[in-house]
């Protein structure tokens, strides 16, 4: 099979790398820095399909080439699906990861129900057209963080049928529950189809 090149409408290395270990030959990603394209694409939406469609959108124009992005949302339903598309700004503008899970474990504070699901919405523009893809993994937001691997919540969160957090979890083991590993698997089967 030929190799099947795709830009990654994303500037986030930690993304990139998940993604990376997910698809594999015949897919080639190539990067943002790649393509020759240093840009901040923005997240103005309150969807975060809308918020995937813009990226791939973007990147498309500028490429010309099939692309595809992702936006992921932790949604915590306690708190009406809060952050959800607001996970990576939930503390404010210019604030880090460790500021939003403060803010987020003190939301959850005396709240009984700690039931949550990361969200992963793909965009796909294969020959002039898009696709969606969504993933889902449903667990439960803990008390205090544990572990150091991973990016954003993932210190705090716990998928159903394990004990560890996706912060303790190495990528292969992660890719096992992983939202985003089932919205690209879904993604690759839909382009196996296209170029068979």
């Amino acid at each position: 099979m030929k190799t099947i090149e795709l830009v990654f409408a994303t500037n986030n290395q930690n993304k990139l790398n998940e993604i990376r270990s997910i698809l594999k030959e015949p897919f080639q990603i190539i990067t943002l820095q790649d393509a020759g394209i240093d840009i901040d694409i923005p997240e103005p939406h309150q969807t975060l399909e809308a918020n995937a469609s813009e990226k791939s959108g973007s990147i498309h124009q500028l490429t010309h080439k099939n692309c595809f992005s992702e936006d992921t949302g932790l949604e915590v339903f306690s708190i009406n699906g809060e952050p959800g598309v607001k996970s990576a700004r939930y503390a404010g503008e210019g604030r880090n990861f460790q500021d939003n899970i403060h803010l987020l474990l003190k939301n959850l504070e005396g709240k009984s129900d700690r039931t949550a699901q990361f969200r992963t919405v793909v965009s796909l523009i294969w020959d002039d057209a898009e696709f969606f893809f969504t993933g889902i993994c449903k667990g439960t937001i803990i008390e205090k963080q544990k572990g150091t691997e991973g990016f954003g919540y993932d210190s705090i969160f716990v998928p159903e049928g394990s004990s560890y957090t996706f912060a303790e979890m190495g990528m292969e083991e992660k890719n096992k529950f992983s939202h985003r590993k089932k919205a690209v698997a879904q993604l690759i089967e839909f382009l196996k189809q296209k170029v068979s």
